[in-house]
């Protein structure tokens, strides 16, 4: 009675589905025959969908046995010509929705199955009513046979259930009846693999079947419910602010409507003779370059990645001729001394309020500062007026300058050189060579060599002096006495002497004098170039070198003492 029932829906099915097919050609020429004067309408895109079809299933496998006579191989490879199909589909959204399967297929030579699946199904509608899909399901599987005869007794494989896959897809046409909620499925193709373990192994019946299955199937659609689609993206731009002048930031918003908060919206800017920056909602538009005038700023918004879910907005930007700044330039004082200083004083001032730079230049001397206000330095700068320049500049790039005079005295003559005082050495020590030169003496006549060497230009004068006791004349006053020694000059030119040959100065630049200090002493003077030594130092008389001679500084010779036919061992006085 079952597979009467079941053979005869499959039947109705099948016819049904024919006269779809007919029914659909036939609209389809009237159509053709009667122009539209508008284009038709996108058919709706429905929420659920049953699918009646008629089903053809050729399943292909085997099935092993362990008998007496050995290995028994059962072939379930006969085609089952009728059956019926069943699918229920819940879209989520235009796309993907969850699927329930029922096929029946009872007829076939030995065989037959009946299987029950679930899973996930995507179809893609168009607005010509035609809608591929796809799907892939899971579930099981009540397979039964193959039947096997041997004679005198009928055996067969029982019904069992077995886990069963699905995958495959088709083609739905949408008929013009019933307001567009029928479809014609012109085809589906699907691949089924089944598992089934009919039990344990014996002679005939029993073991594990793995069937690969190829199944088609047509019928018709039922369509219920629609899913409205989402509204059009609507996009505007707003600009702040409209009106600018050069370089002024301008920010362009957009603001995008009816967008998926599911998906991520993607953005994008660009300019008509204007650069245009930002990914976002949000754009900066660079205006330095701008000559004044108007500028229009195209947004442009998509809803993901998928066509046709986009919007543009346009929005002006008008630029404007703006003024440059100006600035005045004062200084305090006005008249310096050289190396005195002068404060300056810029006042810019900016048409539109822009913000202010200020720079400085002068003509001579150094300024200073970067604000309102800076330093002119007069040091090193000749005498006479400094021009002082103030420069302003604005954020625009404009600017503006003035200038103000700063007056610089003229230096007083610089000092006269004077004669300076190094050190003096002292005589002494050496009561038998009195004018001698000694080592004590070697520390103050070589700071003298250093500061000659450092002063090329300079001389230095050597004073020598002695005391009266030196000056009188002898007490006996024979044919034979000497006037006194003149120890002074002595003293001095053996001083000399010392500097030229131990110091290595040149003889034209030491002067040889005398003094009337009255001590056993030479002083010694550097005198500048350009100083006066007889105005400086008074009291001083030049040497005639021609008629004193250096003395060397040598040891004294070594003296031997007899005493009372004794000799006595040498010694030298005063090695120095």
């Amino acid at each position: 009675m079952l597979c009467r029932s079941l053979r005869f829906v499959s039947h109705l099915v099948l016819a049904a589905s024919t006269v779809g097919l007919g029914c659909a050609s036939l609209f389809g020429q009237d159509a053709a025959q009667k122009p539209a004067s508008t284009a038709p309408a996108a058919p709706p895109i429905s929420k659920y969908d049953i699918f009646l079809g008629y089903s053809y299933l050729a399943p292909h496998g085997t099935i092993q046995n362990q008998g007496s006579g050995g290995t028994t191989v059962y072939n379930t490879d006969g085609a089952v010509d009728y059956g019926a199909i069943v699918s229920g589909t819940y879209w989520f959204n235009k796309y993907v929705g969850g699927q329930f399967e029922h096929g029946n297929h009872l007829f076939g030579k030995n065989d037959g199955f009946t299987t029950y699946s679930v899973g996930i199904a995507f179809r893609y509608p168009t607005d010509q009513g035609i809608t591929p899909f796809v799907h892939a399901l899971a579930g099981g599987v009540r397979g039964g046979g193959p039947n096997n005869y041997t004679p005198g007794a009928a055996t067969y494989h029982n019904y069992t259930w077995g886990p069963a896959l699905t995958v495959g897809g088709g083609l739905d046409y949408g008929l013009p009846f019933f307001n567009n909620h029928l479809a014609l499925r012109l085809f589906q193709a699907d691949y089924q693999y089944y598992h089934i373990d009919f039990g344990p192994e014996s002679l005939t019946t029993g073991g594990r079947a793995n069937l690969n299955n190829a199944r088609l199937s047509t019928g018709l659609v039922l369509k219920f419910g629609s899913i409205v689609p989402p509204p059009p993206v609507a996009y505007t731009c707003a600009v702040n602010p409209p009106s600018v002048f050069p370089g002024d930031p301008v920010t362009v918003t957009g603001t995008a409507t009816n967008l998926n908060p599911k998906k991520t919206a993607e953005y994008s800017w660009s300019g008509t003779g204007v650069k245009v920056s930002g990914t976002s909602n949000t754009a900066q538009v660079d205006t330095h370059d701008l000559q004044p005038g108007t500028f229009t700023v195209t947004g442009h918004v998509t809803e993901g990645k998928k066509p046709g879910q986009s919007a543009d907005c346009t929005a002006n930007i008008t630029v404007k001729q703006f003024e440059p700044p100006t600035v005045s330039c004062s200084a305090s004082p006005t008249t310096v001394n050289p190396g005195d200083s002068s404060t300056i004083t810029a006042q810019g001032v900016s048409p539109q309020n822009r913000p202010l730079t200020y720079s400085y230049s002068a003509s001579a001397g150094q300024v200073s500062g970067t604000g309102a206000t800076a330093t002119l330095s007069t040091t090193g700068a000749p005498a006479g007026a400094v021009t002082v320049t103030c420069n302003v500049q604005d954020d625009k790039g404009q600017t503006a300058s003035a200038t103000t005079t700063v007056s610089i005295n003229a230096p007083p003559p610089p000092p006269q050189p004077k004669t300076q005082t190094l050190c003096s050495i002292n005589f002494d020590r050496d009561k038998r060579r009195p004018g001698r030169v000694d080592n004590e003496a070697k520390a103050c006549l070589d700071q003298v060599v250093l500061s000659l060497k450092n002063q090329a230009n300079a001389n230095a004068v050597v004073v020598g002096e002695s005391t009266q006791e030196e000056q009188a004349p002898p007490k006996h006053h024979g044919k034979h006495a000497k006037p006194p020694a003149n120890l002074a000059a002595q003293r001095a030119v053996n001083t000399k002497d010392y500097l030229v040959t131990e110091g290595g100065i040149e003889t034209s630049r030491i002067s040889v004098r005398t003094g009337t200090q009255g001590n056993k002493e030479v002083e010694n003077y550097l005198v500048p170039s350009g100083a006066n030594f007889d105005s400086d130092v008074s009291g001083t008389t030049a040497v005639d070198e021609s008629t004193v001679k250096a003395q060397p500084r040598k040891p004294l010779p070594t003296r031997h003492h007899h005493h009372k036919g004794k000799k006595v061992g040498s010694h030298s006085t005063n090695p120095q």
